[in-house]
């Protein structure tokens, strides 16, 4: 992996850099589909990109359960010297992976109106729902295998071509979207098919990198290894869970606030869930960064290199939470802005309300998700996948659930910080019978 000899902190910072910045590039993405579709479409439009993001972050999710639990068992091989059984590997992930893609493709495309109902489209947005996902599907593919190159590429020792790829994909993204929308004025279809084909393009340069000949992971012949397969699994959930959980959120808040506010809430919060995913995206950076060289230590038997990389981790997303909090209370109107027309003068009010009351949660919320990501790279996925559980559905439902009945629509924007409360107090606990037991 390139480490040896040099600082343990420049280690750390050169590989969580790029992996926040990736983190932002892919959730950019669909922000920057939510941009241009309010400037170039309308506010209903705006909340149908809303509405489909559960299943992109699906796709993610699928792609980044796989590509960690792969990364975490490719960086112990390459730490225990083991470089063939590591290729052969990395190799069964792509093969799983294009598998996957076709299955989900087929399956979304088989039930479209019934599955953008069940996301949540109402009769005025659900035109919009079915065009968005149903241009994104096909693409499947080339969303779950770019981010899961992504993510190996950083574990081969490439952390800034990473970077590069990424950004060159946004870049592509936002000049697709231009022309697509505002040019050619092919509304929600235009900012789908431009995200879709801004995936393809940036596999081309992922491939170029691994069937060349500068890294040490390349494709190899393999034998299916069903149990290998479910220790990847296994290693890679928490981490899917964390990825999900942005689109877990989403689904059920916009129930919520259907049942509980209206419609026109639904666009407050599709602001709102697009800085929270870039917030805990970032978070999931540092724990995602960090995690192959937790793993190459780990496979080293190096436990006190794994505790300082876990030290540099929590410090950093202590940072990022303090940062993304005084950002959002501080920039509130200038996010809010970019969504809303300036005659919708209530909305924009409301809007920057409810967000300064959602962003209370990043204070807290970096700590469950880094010490999250910690126990899967050290090969503790009971413990991973419960904290994981926990920030993305269970303590979530139950805040959501206290809170609505005891204030009604209001306590909606608060449950996303007594969720984190409620699973710091669960990550303190499991992190403590670690300790005692290492």
């Amino acid at each position: 992996m390139r480490l040896e000899g040099k600082s343990l902190r420049s280690d750390f910072l050169k590989f969580i850099i790029p992996s926040i910045v990736a983190q932002w590039v892919f959730t950019l993405y669909t922000m920057i589909d939510g941009i241009f579709v309010a400037k170039g479409v309308s506010e209903t439009a705006l909340t149908a990109v809303n509405i489909s993001f559960p299943f992109v972050a699906a796709l993610f999710s699928v792609s980044i359960l796989f590509a960690v639990g792969t990364s975490t068992v490719v960086a112990i091989l390459l730490g225990e010297k083991k470089e063939k059984k590591a290729n052969e590997v990395f190799t069964q992930n792509i093969v799983v992976l294009i598998v996957l893609s076709a299955v989900v493709t087929a399956v979304v495309l088989m039930f479209l109106e019934p599955f953008a109902r069940f996301l949540g489209a109402t009769d005025s947005a659900l035109p919009y729902v079915k065009e968005y996902i149903g241009t994104i599907a096909p693409f499947a593919v080339c969303f779950i295998l770019s981010y899961s190159f992504e993510i190996l590429i950083k574990t081969d020792g490439y952390p800034k071509l990473a970077t590069i790829i990424v950004t060159a994909g946004a870049v592509a993204n936002c000049i697709l979207d231009y022309i697509f929308v505002m040019r050619l004025h092919w509304g929600v279809f235009g900012a789908a098919f431009a995200t879709g084909l801004s995936q393809a393009f940036v596999i081309v340069f992922y491939l170029k990198h691994f069937l060349g000949k500068t890294g040490q992971l390349r494709f190899a012949k393999f034998r299916l290894d069903i149990p290998l397969i479910w220790r990847k699994f296994k290693n890679g959930l928490p981490s899917g869970v964390t990825e999900f959980s942005a689109g877990i959120i989403i689904f059920f808040f916009n129930q919520a606030i259907l049942k509980y506010i209206g419609e026109d809430a639904l666009v407050s919060y599709t602001i709102i869930s697009y800085v929270n995913s870039i917030v805990v995206m970032s978070m999931a950076g540092v724990a995602q960064g960090s995690q192959p060289l937790i793993s190459y230590y780990f496979g080293q038997k190096n436990m006190e290199k794994c505790r300082k990389l876990l030290r540099y981790a929590i410090m950093a997303s202590i940072v990022i939470s303090a940062v993304s909090f005084a950002a959002c209370i501080l920039g509130a109107e200038w996010i809010v802005a970019l969504f809303v027309s300036p005659e919708l003068t209530e909305l924009r009010v409301y809007s920057v309300n409810v967000f300064r009351i959602f962003s209370i949660s990043f204070l807290i919320a970096g700590f469950n998700v880094v010490v999250g990501g910690y126990f899967t790279a050290v090969e503790e996925p009971v413990s991973a996948i419960m904290i994981s559980l926990g920030r993305g559905f269970v303590t979530l439902l139950l805040g959501l659930f206290i809170l609505t009945a005891a204030v009604g629509g209001a306590g909606i924007w608060w449950a996303p910080t007594l969720s984190e409360i409620m699973c710091l107090m669960v990550t303190i606990g499991l992190f403590a019978a670690y300790k005692k037991r290492v």
